[in-house]
């Protein structure tokens, strides 16, 4: 905690918060002035560029130039405010809270926490592993593991932004209920045989290390949230901006009919379809959603889009790679199998419901 011991002392506080204070003002009056003229920009980038936005090339161009920085500026406001956050949480606590709490409860909480953690499914993966060094139930783990990627405040800030937030609470509510009832059904399995060895020799281990938080200060908080932006944000952009080329390519030329035929409400197998195409996929929420807002714009249900897009972040293929070296073959089949289910039913309550 040398950072925070930094900023110890009343006279250093208060002229480093109101330095902060300061900068974090104009930095936000600047982002709501910016998010307010987006679809203008990209209107009158298209009439400079000389291109009708009736035809394929100008679509799907205005719907790169407007997506791509409206969800870049999303990610950079919730990845800084929750890395303040994350200064308050340590993982040691983290793990402490869910240590020998009963199945359902500790499942719940698990879950909850997920939506706090900016991880996709492979970066998820190390921190399970601690739990389970922490003494956490498998199946409460795994409840986590799941709702890490699914449902984590990135998830939710661009789906609010994008459809709305009966959209974003009723994906936050079902991407809950799937972890807590994977980690559950995973837990009552008893699969503790089917970790690999050395993580089974893990779980009586202990973490050490303690997270002290009472002598860190809001310019250090502050300084963690934009080292928190600079090593997500510069690990997902790339996403952002190749998702979003997709999606635009999407928006502009794939025929309606298509996509609607493919993805459509009325075909009862394009939800589980939706998923087994996505399993192979990978990426993160910020990188797929502009992809899921383009098939929406092409006559996708929303239902068979949402199951596409958590197939896509909670069960993907490096994944499974990376689980590989933690679980046995029958244990990772169990745990697919059982998001894959709660996916594929989340997916048709959505078309039942919009």
């Amino acid at each position: 905690m040398e950072d925070g011991r930094r900023f110890r002392g009343d006279g250093g506080l208060n002229r480093q918060s109101l330095l902060w204070g300061a900068g974090l003002a104009a930095a936000l009056l600047l982002w709501v002035v910016s998010w307010l003229h987006l679809e203008t920009a990209a209107d009158l980038a298209i009439q400079v560029i000389g291109l009708d936005r009736s035809r394929p090339l100008g679509s799907a161009l205005r719907f790169f130039i407007y997506e791509v920085p409206k969800v870049l500026m999303l990610l950079l406001a919730v990845v800084f405010a929750m890395g303040v956050v994350h200064t308050f949480v340590s993982p040691e606590r983290t793990r402490s809270l869910l240590s020998g709490r009963r199945t359902g409860v500790g499942n719940v909480m698990a879950a909850a926490l997920g939506i706090v953690t900016p991880f996709c499914s492979c970066s998820a993966v190390p921190l399970f592993i601690g739990f389970l060094q922490a003494g956490v139930p498998l199946g409460v783990t795994f409840s986590f593991l799941v709702s890490a990627p699914m449902i984590n405040e990135v998830a939710l800030a661009l789906l609010f932004g994008m459809f709305g937030w009966r959209v974003a609470l009723l994906y936050m509510s079902m991407g809950l209920m799937v972890a807590v009832a994977a980690g559950v059904v995973i837990g009552k399995l008893n699969m503790e045989p089917y970790l690999e060895e050395w993580v089974r020799k893990l779980q009586n281990s202990s973490p050490g290390g303690e997270y002290e938080t009472g002598a860190v200060t809001w310019p250090y908080r502050f300084g963690e949230g934009v080292k928190h932006v600079r090593e997500i944000f510069g690990r997902v952009w790339l996403f952002i901006v190749l998702g979003v080329a997709l999606g635009a390519g999407i928006h502009g030329y794939v025929p309606e009919n298509f996509m609607a035929a493919l993805m459509g409400e009325k075909s009862w197998w394009s939800v589980p379809a939706a998923v087994l195409v996505g399993v192979p996929m990978y990426s993160n929420a910020a990188g797929i959603l502009p992809v899921i807002e383009a098939l929406l714009g092409k006559g996708a249900a929303l239902g068979t889009a949402m199951a596409f897009m958590m197939s896509v972040i909670a069960l993907s293929a490096p994944e499974m790679i990376i689980l590989r070296k933690v679980l046995k073959p029958r244990l990772i089949a169990v745990f697919a199998g059982v998001v894959a289910v709660g996916i594929i039913m989340v997916g048709y309550l959505f078309n039942m419901l919009f």
